[in-house]
């Protein structure tokens, strides 16, 4: 986000509060813009103006980001279960409840940390704060995730991403009894116009979002799928899943029904990838084993019916 921004007003934004007009415009949360407001980063027509102002026509909002200083990466120990491992590439087993990279309110315990307690040989190509990022889980996402070690085998696994050529694969639980034994969700994904960390589908200022899923194993509530994804699109599979009625079990955001079981986070698991190595061609595919809560989930509903 760049330091300094300018808007004239016009009439079809006259009367929206100034707060949820900026988090429009700057893709930014409402808290941190309404903090910016009350510390006098935002000035409309030269003076200082509450996060409830009314806006006018031809208002000007004058927008000033002081520079925010970068934090440091540190080297953490913390435990990691790696899959594989050679010059190029390191393929992880993650946990629930890590977050992959450092970033607002978390700098700490994320997967980052504990890599470079472990290597300092990763990929800077996607910056400072994200080395070796080439892909990301969700901080309640489990399962299999590469980083890249250097440079060239950043773009290889980037090309193909982009390309389509890897294939990521996913088991998840989710509400209720899907009836078809396996389908396709093509629908396009967007950001929520008013909840900005949520997801929703829509044709509106989206991008195309294709789901595949088989059904796995059927319960009286409940049904054990595995998915794989073409496209890569923030909570792709969460918010494809509440489109289609059948929310996943534990998400906190896009399911808000009380599981007769406990599990922290929802039940998505990034159970397999395959990909061309970046270095000779050979086709490799790694896979992250069910985490034990939701093996003992599935055990007890198996057990139930």
């Amino acid at each position: 986000m760049k330091n300094k921004h300018v808007f004239t007003i016009e009439q079809e934004d006259e009367k929206k509060r100034l707060d949820i007009f900026l988090v429009e415009k700057l893709q930014a949360t409402r808290s941190f813009l309404k903090k910016g407001i009350i510390e006098g980063w935002v000035k409309v027509n030269g003076s200082p103006v509450k996060p409830n102002y009314k806006l006018k026509q031809k208002d000007q909002i004058t927008v000033i980001i002081p520079p925010v200083t970068q934090p440091s990466i540190n080297p953490e120990k913390i435990p990691l279960d790696i899959i594989f491992e050679d010059q190029d590439i390191i393929v992880i087993n993650k946990p629930r409840g890590m977050v992959v990279y450092p970033a607002p309110g978390n700098y700490s315990g994320t997967l980052i940390n504990a890599l470079l307690n472990h290597t300092k040989k990763l990929s800077v190509r996607s910056g400072s704060m994200r080395p070796g990022i080439v892909h990301r889980l969700d901080k309640d996402t489990s399962g299999v995730i590469v980083l890249a070690k250097s440079d060239i085998a950043h773009k290889s696994i980037s090309k193909q991403l982009k390309n389509r050529e890897i294939t990521k694969v996913y088991r998840t639980l989710v509400w209720g009894q899907v009836q078809e034994n396996k389908a396709t969700i093509n629908a396009p994904i967007g950001r929520h116009p008013l909840k900005r960390m949520e997801m929703l589908v829509t044709a509106k200022n989206s991008k195309e979002a294709i789901t595949h899923f088989h059904v796995l194993e059927r319960f009286n509530d409940f049904t054990f799928l595995e998915v794989t994804i073409e496209t890569g699109r923030t909570h792709q599979i969460r918010v494809h899943m509440k489109f289609i009625g059948h929310p996943i079990i534990g998400d906190p955001i896009y399911s808000r029904r009380k599981a007769p079981f406990e599990i922290k986070g929802q039940a998505l698991h990034a159970y397999k990838i395959g990909f061309s190595h970046p270095s000779t061609d050979e086709y490799m595919v790694f896979m992250a084993p069910i985490p034990s809560d939701i093996m003992s989930i599935l055990n007890f509903l198996r057990n139930r019916r």
